[in-house]
């Protein structure tokens, strides 16, 4: 009780039907770091078992110590999104650790931030290839599979380039765009098989993906006045945000771009 209001304390039962993600497996990718691994702490410690997935061993192999070491069941897969190979060999594995894959987050990118007209045809295969080939082909294994067993969450991680140019958008801007309208083409493909899938927009976060803008002198203290709240994001603040859309409370979210940035993208 809280004083003399009468006011109770939060159920658990009521907060574990709305965001308890026990029995359910995850895929992160892009999990070793970053948002990706703030999404899939928060994830394995609402419940759920996760499998990550990224290019490097070592920092993967410390990741899944660290969600262990929460309590998390986690395993791993090395692989580079960039080739397709990779990505059915993805498919193929996840399922072989804990089972069936319930929700599929897809964090892995890459940043190629060169002017316009000096990007090469190199830049735009890669940036593709890894910002919406590998998150489309992932989404067309296992969306049909949620689909057929009546539950599933999608989680794509885009950008503000989702939704508006900013500072050399390029064709890293392109695939960021496509990601919103790749989750709203799966929203309305599965929705009423009760598989929601939804587009997250960063603001500035401070993560390895966006060092080298920070180390742009004054450009990290000019981001952050863009925002709203006065500073930029830290991996942590997706935390929340993840764990609601991978649950049964967000069973009527779907098909939207949810921006978790200060209010940068509307001030």
């Amino acid at each position: 009780m809280h004083g003399d209001d009468g006011a109770r304390e939060p159920s658990d039962t009521y907060l574990r039907g709305l965001f308890s993600l026990s029995g359910r497996t995850a895929l992160v990718t892009g999990g070793s770091s970053g948002i990706g691994y703030a999404m899939a702490e928060a994830i394995g410690r609402a419940g759920a078992a996760v499998v990550l997935v990224a290019r490097r061993e070592p920092e993967l192999a410390g990741a899944v110590a660290e969600l262990r070491g929460h309590g998390v069941r986690a395993a791993a897969i090395s692989a580079d999104l960039a080739d397709a190979d990779a990505v059915r060999r993805v498919c193929e594995q996840a399922p072989a650790f804990f089972g069936d894959v319930d929700i599929l987050v897809n964090a892995a990118g890459n940043n190629i931030r060169r002017p316009m007209a000096e990007l090469t045809p190199g830049d735009h295969d890669l940036t593709m290839r890894v910002n919406l080939t590998a998150p489309y082909l992932l989404g067309q294994h296992f969306g049909p599979r949620m689909a057929g067993r009546g539950w599933g969450r999608i989680i794509n991680i885009g950008s503000q380039q989702s939704i508006s140019a900013f500072g050399d958008s390029g064709v890293y801007g392109v695939s960021k765009a496509a990601i919103a309208g790749l989750s709203r083409s799966q929203a309305e493909a599965w929705s009423r098989h009760g598989v929601c899938s939804n587009t997250v927009v960063p603001g500035f976060v401070l993560t390895p993906l966006t060092e080298p803008a920070q180390a742009v002198p004054g450009r990290v203290e000019a981001l952050a006045a863009r925002t709203m709240t006065g500073r930029n994001g830290l991996p942590a603040d997706f935390a929340a945000t993840a764990v609601l859309l991978a649950g049964d409370g967000a069973a009527y979210i779907t098909g939207q771009i949810i921006c978790v940035d200060g209010g940068f993208s509307v001030h």
